[in-house]
């Protein structure tokens, strides 16, 4: 008998298939007392565990190429992070095993960053992911991980690790669906990279038994569980009918009466740029720049560097719009040279603009790299600054790109309440808004983004988000400026229409969902947008504005 279960659809699509479960996870190692003289032998075998794992991280990284290199790579960082390898080996020399010593250092790290409530601190996963392949090394046991099948088949986890996510075969894994994890997690990003119907945060995944037949709705986040023939009729009809749409929508984006709205995409680097210009991007709406920068986090990348890095993006947009995102260190990219070791809490401390007004040479350098890479190019660059607050950080901002020679346009994100509150004000220092959806959630309901349990407040349908981006949209239009979406709220195709309801005047994603966002805005008008987006604004939840929008679109 069909029975409807209800997640977070985090990744586009459809797949019908039968549930086979990812393998579990590593045991708890013996706690055993090791003689004194062992301890140098052990500490050791520690060592070279850590690094062939961070080895094998960036190996994948380069053997998945885009978005999924620099989340690796941030991984491996995670494995060689000298404190945690300091905890080890005193571990080891008040007599643990290695692995144990390492089991047990990974879960101090990890009780401290839950309490802490550290920015992304619920990125649990991927830490957990980091000891466990230590320590099946360290036990000389394979690492648990996709099974092993012939036939496709639906992925079923209680969460996916970065480094199972980025080298998932599609032509195996129909899709997945995980028991925790958010929207905005690492995986959720991958799986739109990837192309993969990804449901997450759904109670009970993990019960559902081996071979039982599945049908995911990567979008509405629906798995039905045994579906009818009737079922899985309308659900191939709907997934053909949007994969013909996506063949014939083609152009720059915009509504079916013809308002323009630009579908730029979000890069992490050069390695990006392929894709996001096959997807037909019109530009760039985030250009990350951090990749730079975690290379090594003891010192700051040369101008040079930077300067070549830069051009290699904007080169592959002549004409087009690029948007640089100034580094946003602190939190979860911490960077030796720039961040302070010991904050309580880093989400709500030094982190972006903030780090870099405190560290002004590493501001000038990039802006300067950046003025430098742009020279010669018919690209119409405009940088940004993360984490703006409010007018004074605006100005700041603006002043140091001045400063630095910009020929650019200076914008400010909007991802903390107070500057949608304040957008007009902001404006005034600033020519452009860009709101990353993603934070800005997360600041305005204290809903850490990686955290399964609160995945509902991070919901960017939530009415209360709505109107911070209609605020910030408002303000714009007042003054005569851009505001665009930059967060994963931007990569779903029926939001996308209230956002351009709300006023935003481009949307950038990543490249595997503009081909849908385009499809679905030129289906319908910008007053039905706008009519939309009032419904979806006069809603009590996230779900209620789903189905308030829906219903206006689909004319019922």
């Amino acid at each position: 008998m069909e029975t409807t279960l209800r997640g977070v659809g985090v990744s586009h699509g459809v797949a019908i298939g039968e549930v086979r479960h990812m393998g579990t996870a590593v045991l708890e190692p013996p706690a055993r007392q090791i003689p004194a003289e062992e301890a140098e032998r052990e500490q050791g075998r520690a060592r070279k565990a850590v690094e062939a794992v961070a080895a094998d991280l960036i190996a994948r990284g380069n053997l998945a190429g885009g978005e999924a290199q620099h989340v690796l790579e941030a991984q491996a960082m995670m494995a060689q992070d000298p404190e945690l390898m300091a905890d080890v080996e005193r571990r080891i020399a008040v007599g643990s095993t290695a692995e144990r010593a390492v089991y047990d250092a990974f879960a101090a790290y990890r009780a401290l960053l839950a309490s802490a409530g550290e920015y992304l601190a619920g990125r649990v996963a991927d830490l957990d992911d980091v000891r466990n392949r230590i320590v099946a090394r360290l036990l000389g046991v394979p690492m648990p991980g996709v099974p092993d099948s012939d036939e496709p088949y639906v992925l079923i986890a209680r969460d996916l690790a970065p480094a199972d996510t980025a080298l998932l075969d599609p032509s195996l894994v129909l899709g997945f669906v995980t028991e925790e994890g958010g929207p905005t997690s690492h995986s959720a990003i991958l799986a739109r990279a990837l192309g993969v119907p990804a449901v997450v945060a759904l109670p009970g995944a993990c019960e559902l038994a081996e071979g039982t037949v599945i049908a995911v709705d990567g979008s509405t986040g629906e798995v039905f569980v045994e579906p009818g023939e009737e079922r899985r009729t309308e659900m191939e009809r709907a997934a053909r009918e949007r994969k013909a749409a996506l063949a014939a929508s083609t152009g720059p984006g915009a509504t079916s009466d013809g308002h323009r709205v630009p579908l730029l995409a979000n890069v992490g680097g050069p390695s990006d740029v392929p894709a996001a210009v096959e997807a037909g991007a019109e530009g760039v709406g985030l250009f990350r720049t951090e990749f730079l920068f975690l290379d090594d986090s003891e010192r700051a990348p040369s101008e040079e560097k930077q300067v070549e890095a830069y051009r290699k993006v904007l080169e592959a947009f002549p004409e087009g719009r690029v948007v640089v995102r100034v580094l946003d260190a602190g939190a979860d990219k911490p960077l030796a040279f720039l961040t302070p070791a010991d904050e309580p809490n880093p989400a709500l401390g030094v982190r972006g603009l903030r780090t870099l007004l405190d560290h002004p040479e590493v501001l000038r350098t990039q802006l300067t790299a950046l003025a430098k890479a742009a020279e010669g190019l018919p690209v119409y660059l405009e940088v940004m600054a993360p984490m703006v607050a409010d007018r004074a950080d605006a100005k700041a901002f603006a002043d140091a790109c001045r400063e630095a020679g910009l020929r650019a346009k200076f914008g400010a994100m909007v991802e903390i309440p107070s500057a949608a509150l304040r957008a007009r004000s902001i404006l005034r220092e600033v020519e452009f808004l860009s709101l990353g959806t993603n934070d800005l959630a997360q600041y305005t309901f204290a809903a850490d983004r990686q955290v399964g349990a609160v995945s509902r407040l991070q919901d960017p349908w939530q009415p209360a988000l709505l109107d911070l981006v209609a605020m910030a949209a408002e303000a714009a239009r007042a003054e005569g400026k851009s505001c665009g979406v930059c967060g994963e709220a931007a990569a779903d195709p029926l939001l996308a229409c209230v956002l351009t309801g709300l006023g935003v005047t481009s949307l950038s994603m990543g490249a595997a969902s503009i081909p849908y966002v385009r499809a679905t805005l030129a289906k319908y008008t910008l007053a039905q947008c706008e009519r939309a987006a009032a419904a979806a604004r006069a809603a009590d939840s996230a779900q209620e504005a789903r189905v308030a929008a829906q219903a206006v679109l689909s004319g019922e």
